[in-house]
């Protein structure tokens, strides 16, 4: 059987449309790369998300023949912050700092991650894999939503958790905001396209 990680934490990977909800999220496995600048522009982004999916898929299919033990690669995901946050509000994605994810099932150790970007390394050494590392990410508490649209079209719903409805229910924000892409923009229309919104938080004093 294959295991879709996205139904085993439905809770977390699907929230309805318009509406805000909590969530508490355990910790999580995910390879990650860093980096920063406008991820439509920036030629180290695509880099990432090449080395992110060639090391992803590269697990997979060793965990089904190693381990009998198949699934389907979790979607990418996206930590983003700015020293100003003003570059957020006015969309200034060369002053965007990035952290690129894809989540990796708990069966899967440090070893079968170490050994996978080896292998990727000698079938395909153009790949930049320097930057790629394997880490646990525990968010906690956190409030959610589901955005459908561009991803240039966030802008108020993201206005209104953090200036509505966190101020009025008691919250602060807490690490970074966090986002999940459901849909292939290379195949989807923008209009259609399915991201969840998170931000952790802690509850004010």
């Amino acid at each position: 059987m294959k295991v879709d990680l996205k139904k085993d934490f439905k809770e977390f990977y699907a929230p309805k449309p318009g509406e805000f909800s909590l969530v508490t999220v355990p910790k999580l496995n995910f390879l990650m790369v860093d980096g920063s600048g406008d991820p439509n522009t920036d030629p180290t982004y695509a880099a990432a998300i090449q080395a992110l999916y060639s090391v992803s898929y590269t697990l997979k299919f060793a965990s089904k023949k190693a381990l009998d033990r198949d699934y389907v690669v979790p979607p990418l995901e996206g930590l983003w912050w700015a020293d100003d946050l003003n570059a957020f509000r006015s969309r200034r994605k060369v002053d965007w700092h990035w952290t690129m994810m894809v989540m990796v099932p708990d069966w899967l150790t440090a070893a079968d991650v170490a050994a996978a970007i080896e292998s990727v390394r000698a079938k395909k050494p153009e790949i930049e894999l320097g930057r790629l590392r394997f880490e646990a990410y525990e968010e906690g508490l956190s409030v959610q939503i589901m955005h459908v649209g561009s991803y240039d079209d966030e802008t108020p719903t993201l206005l209104r958790l953090h200036d509505e409805w966190l101020p009025a229910n008691g919250y602060r924000e807490r690490l970074k905001h966090h986002e999940i892409y459901l849909g292939d923009p290379r195949k989807t229309e923008p209009s259609k396209l399915k991201t969840v919104l998170r931000q952790p938080v802690e509850k004010l004093a």
